[in-house]
């Protein structure tokens, strides 16, 4: 992770993960894919961690996608290699370093904020489909152009973008390739809110705020709930919704979340 084109801070519980490469638009490349991995799993492992907000140097892209360059010289490399099966190539696929940094987000069970700006193509849309929350500033344009290149919006961009916006509109986007403006992202429920640009970091800090009012293991347990539950019938997300409430009410938190009320203060959260 030694690198400075992705930074890392921790400040007031939320860690911000910072994609540092504006000379080149954001363009993700293998370095930057595995810093933002490394990031993810330090900000997963660390207790005094309970937000995660995702954002970018430069005001013209939050970032363009994977580096092309980057891609068309492993392909150079692996030309004169010889051809294997695709079944070979999917199973060294899923055991090297992943093409974008997605699934590792989609991973973190804190919760997750995408402050975009600019242009969020490729990667930087699937970057910020797995999160769980995305804020973006006026003029953003949004789009998966992986089509365009040949390839398919994979590491969930066919999946997460159907499940946000529906499959029709999945399928128009994706097979399109096409940019969409911030405001029109946010009329289908692909984005959030959308701020000025220069409000962008705030409205994230005030976001993260609110949510840090909350105690860390109810945060937590709510977007399991969610998840989890959206996928299964409405008994199945019923029976678990009832067993994460159970855990957690038998937690310290929700014992100092009623004293704190009862005793007019703010409640110390312990996360336990």
């Amino acid at each position: 992770m030694d690198t400075d084109k992705i930074l890392y801070e921790v400040r007031d519980q939320i860690a911000w993960i910072t994609l540092n490469r504006p000379e080149s638009l954001n363009a993700v490349n293998r370095e930057m894919v595995e810093a933002i991995v490394g990031y993810c799993k330090q900000a997963n492992d660390d207790r005094d961690v309970q937000i995660v907000i995702f954002k970018a140097n430069g005001e013209r892209a939050f970032s363009v996608g994977g580096d092309v360059k980057d891609r068309a010289r492993a392909n150079a490399a692996a030309s004169g290699t010889q051809a294997q099966s695709p079944l070979v190539l999917r199973q060294a696929r899923y055991s090297s370093t992943p093409g974008t940094p997605a699934p590792a987000i989609a991973a973190i069970n804190k919760i997750t904020i995408a402050l975009v700006n600019g242009y969020v193509v490729g990667t930087g849309l699937l970057m910020s489909l797995a999160c769980d929350i995305r804020v973006a500033a006026e003029g953003a344009r949004l789009g998966l152009s992986e089509v365009r290149l040949g390839f398919i919006p994979a590491s969930g961009g066919t999946q997460r973008m159907a499940r946000l916006v529906g499959i029709p509109k999945a399928l128009e986007i994706c097979l399109s390739g096409e940019l969409y403006d911030a405001q029109e992202c946010h009329r289908i429920g692909l984005v959030n809110h959308v701020v000025p640009y220069d409000q962008l970091i705030p409205a994230g800090e005030k976001m993260a705020a609110s949510f840090l009012k909350g105690a860390p293991l109810a945060l937590r347990y709510i977007k399991e709930a969610i998840y989890k539950g959206s996928e299964l019938s409405l008994d199945q997300g019923l029976r678990l919704e009832s067993d994460l409430a159970s855990m957690v009410l038998n937690t310290e938190d929700a014992k100092e979340g009623p004293k704190a009320f009862v005793e007019k203060r703010s409640p110390a959260w312990k996360g336990r």
